[in-house]
């Protein structure tokens, strides 16, 4: 039997609301597309959506 971890790992811990920032699925913001393209500054990022559902942004 292994006894549990006495420092609980960030990543298993992490909280699944942040107070007080917007939330929103990526289905609205894409509008039934598997991809957007996002602007920021004069850069153009592509947020797109993997047949696994994982989001992937690139520049």
């Amino acid at each position: 039997m292994t006894e549990p971890d006495p420092i609980p790992d960030k990543k298993k811990t992490a909280p699944t609301e942040s107070a007080g920032l917007p939330r929103m699925s990526f289905d609205s913001l894409c509008d039934g597309k598997t991809e957007i393209l996002i602007t920021h500054g004069d850069a153009v990022y592509r947020l797109r959506q993997t047949s696994l559902g994982k989001l992937i942004l690139t520049k």
